[in-house]
């Protein structure tokens, strides 16, 4: 599965994106609670996985969300603009 990372996300965790395989379909949550067993900065990264936003294959959807091995996740700081 490729993970894209945007805004202070990226800036956090040191890319704009990376693949991970996943052999069977797990909620987004579960896919970022192995993350953040990664080390301490995906930890701190993912910190308020609430206030984050998804999109599954340029769809938005929830933590809930099942995603498989072919899925593209992009992962979205809080944004605020004026």
């Amino acid at each position: 599965m490729k993970i894209l990372y945007f805004a202070k996300l990226k800036q956090l965790i040191g890319k704009s994106e990376e693949t991970i395989c996943i052999e069977q379909k797990k909620k987004i949550s579960q896919v970022i609670n192995e993350l953040k067993k990664r080390n301490d900065v995906y930890n701190f990264a993912f910190k308020e996985t609430n206030s984050l936003q998804y999109a599954v294959n340029c769809e938005y959807v929830d933590l809930d969300f099942f995603v498989t091995d072919s899925d593209e996740l992009a992962i979205f700081p809080p944004v605020s603009g004026g």
